[in-house]
């Protein structure tokens, strides 16, 4: 039997990976073309490299189907309901930082909080007869974050390309989206609420509490542990 650990399979976020299990010995490549998903792994016994999309790591963790896999922690609160009795957080990596957050545009002055964006949206929704849209591609974390801080009056709809562009072309008046340096909200003249943080994701490394562990497997993971410190 072998541990099936899940990897992103381009990009930046697998070039970091890669580094990061090297310093620790061991080493991960792909093998043949980038339209290959082939790889090997060399410094360890008994891996098996698994290159997925980092949004698809967290659904073959929930499935059982890799015994390990590297993602965000948005993916995985996004994807996953009741994530904490699904996967196990082994080790943050320090890379792959970015904050999920909700962002209106600069010119509504008198919005800086939650509480003035509960305030608008109600506003909003007398003047125009629906409610205020937020535009996202994380509706379960916006969702709660919302619920929880009491903001009411408004929709979720759904944006999987440019979030920061729905305001300008008129599809939703506020964003919940992932910023790492906050320059493309400024770009396109939204502000981060004062306290709109929902969360802060990096890379982690984790292991799946559903998958069928053997023996062997849980001797590899001992053995991974150990390399992690």
């Amino acid at each position: 039997m072998t541990l099936k650990l899940g990897l992103p399979s381009k990009g930046r976020l697998m070039e970091k990976t890669f580094e990061w299990f090297a310093a620790r010995g061991i080493y991960l490549s792909r093998t043949g073309s980038d339209r290959e998903y082939a790889a090997k792994v060399e410094g360890i016994d008994g891996v098996e490299l698994v290159l997925l999309s980092a949004g698809e790591i967290p659904r073959e963790l929930e499935a059982g189907r890799i015994h390990i896999g590297v993602t965000g922690t948005d993916l995985v609160r996004e994807k996953i309901a009741h994530w904490e009795r699904v996967v196990e957080e082994l080790a943050p990596m320090g890379f792959g930082g970015a904050d999920l957050i909700i962002a209106v545009p600069s010119f509504w002055i008198d919005v800086d909080t939650l509480d003035d964006l509960d305030a608008a949206a109600a506003a909003f929704r007398a003047t125009h007869g629906h409610r205020l849209r937020i535009a996202t591609k994380y509706h379960r974390l916006v969702r709660e974050f919302l619920r929880a801080h009491g903001v009411a009056d408004y929709q979720l709809v759904d944006s999987q390309g440019a979030t920061e562009g729905t305001i300008r072309n008129e599809t939703a008046e506020a964003v919940a989206d992932i910023t790492s340096t906050g320059e493309t909200l400024t770009a396109n003249h939204l502000k981060i609420l004062s306290d709109g943080l929902i969360h802060k994701s990096q890379a982690t490394l984790l292991r799946s509490k559903v998958a069928q562990w053997q023996p062997d497997e849980v001797a590899v993971l001992q053995d991974l542990r150990a390399r992690l410190g």
